[in-house]
């Protein structure tokens, strides 16, 4: 099989960087999502390189051919190569020599079936040479024709080797296995006889895996097997996941087309602030799940919503509260919402001075806000400030 009409495979700057590799007789291999992602049809964003070239010959051959070289990881094997301005995540050929379940030790290696045998699952160990002929060392590519995930060798093994393979597995699920087809059995054993591994990780690791799960087109399934075999219970006791497949299947009707899926308001459905306490979110990612949350749990209509978040964040509140409620969403949301997203408040503070100034000023504007937006944003300036006399 060879990869074809994929632009970023015939990009002159990455063909240049596969000759600079290979100029010396080194091999270069494209490896990992680029190559899944091409096979699959969706796009990709990274693009990874195998060389059983080490790094100092990576960066004497980039110096060679006059290509940017960063030693991005060069203790691990890794380069960046940057040719007009694009990536090259460039990795000599590795065997784990030792694991601890979050951190492996390396060594080098020289053949690409020993480099396939430390990655995660089959479909990740597809390779393809500069010309895109695609090389299969483990079999992977029947797994991926069938979007079956699958680990490499034992799948027990793969996760003590690192314990996040637990939650990459339910997030490489989400994103490109078949969900009618059910989950690997040996995978969901291996997961869940290693549940305790979890308390080993980062909150960092923890928290980009379950987000990017999140982001996922339909995380539901994965969810709710994660929960069934513990693995949700570990890592966010207290989550409950049944408003998550409602919300997925709002968002599916009522998102504008092209729409991202916020995980972050996935993760609202899953939970309120107790949640935020054991994630390492930013200080906007944790800001915007308590918003939405008391958003979704209160009563404040879909215009006024708008009015204090705008459009975009409001929908996706009233979608949360329709699946936490498990109720129909109005159908004269995104009327109300655009209402709401566009009305200005005809008072500023200046309208009430001098009579009025400090705290005292605060106070009655905010007054005279809540019962503008309760007259339905009719109230007019003239009537506004006649209420004050």
């Amino acid at each position: 099989m060879t990869l074809s009409g994929e632009p970023w495979l015939t990009d002159p700057a990455t063909q240049k960087v596969c000759s600079a590799l290979t100029a010396e007789g080194a091999a270069a291999y494209f490896v990992g999502g680029c190559v899944r992602n091409a096979l699959m049809g969706v796009p990709v964003s990274d693009i990874d390189i195998s060389t059983d070239a080490t790094p100092q010959q990576v960066l004497s051959l980039a110096k060679q051919a006059g290509i940017k070289a960063i030693p991005t990881g060069i203790d691990h094997g890794t380069v960046t190569l940057v040719e007009n301005q694009i990536p090259h995540e460039v990795t000599t050929f590795r065997k784990d020599v030792a694991t601890d379940g979050r951190r492996a030790v390396v060594a080098f290696a020289k053949d690409i079936a020993e480099d396939a045998m430390r990655r995660d699952f089959t479909m990740n160990a597809l390779y393809a040479r500069p010309d895109g002929t695609v090389v299969d060392p483990l079999g992977g590519l029947a797994d991926l024709q069938a979007r079956r995930l699958r680990f490499i060798g034992t799948a027990a093994n793969r996760i003590r080797e690192d314990y996040l393979r637990s939650l990459r597995y339910f997030r490489f699920h989400a994103w490109y296995g078949d969900a009618t087809a059910g989950f690997d059995p040996e995978a969901r054993a291996a997961i869940a006889a290693n549940l305790e591994g979890l308390s080993q990780l980062s909150l960092e690791r923890v928290t980009s895996e379950v987000l990017k799960l999140l982001a996922a087109p339909d995380p539901a399934p994965a969810i709710a097997v994660m929960r069934r075999i513990g693995v949700l219970g570990q890592m966010l006791p207290g989550a409950d996941d049944r408003a998550l497949a409602p919300l997925v299947h709002l968002q599916g009707a009522h998102l504008p087309e092209g729409s991202t899926f916020d995980p972050i308001c996935r993760l609202a459905a899953l939970g309120g602030e107790e949640l935020q306490e054991l994630l390492r979110l930013s200080k906007n990612q944790a800001r915007a799940l308590v918003r939405l949350r008391e958003a979704a749990v209160g009563t404040a209509p879909p215009d006024e919503l708008a009015y204090h978040l705008g459009a975009d964040l409001a929908r996706q509140s009233c979608l949360l509260r329709a699946a936490l409620l498990e109720q129909p969403v109005s159908p004269g949301l995104e009327t109300d919402l655009a209402r709401g997203a566009t009305v200005v408040f005809p008072l500023k503070a200046a309208d009430l001075m001098p009579d009025l100034s400090g705290a005292e000023l605060g106070a009655a504007l905010k007054q005279l806000e809540k019962a503008w937006i309760a007259s339905g944003f009719a109230l007019t300036r003239a009537a506004l400030l006649q209420q004050l006399k």
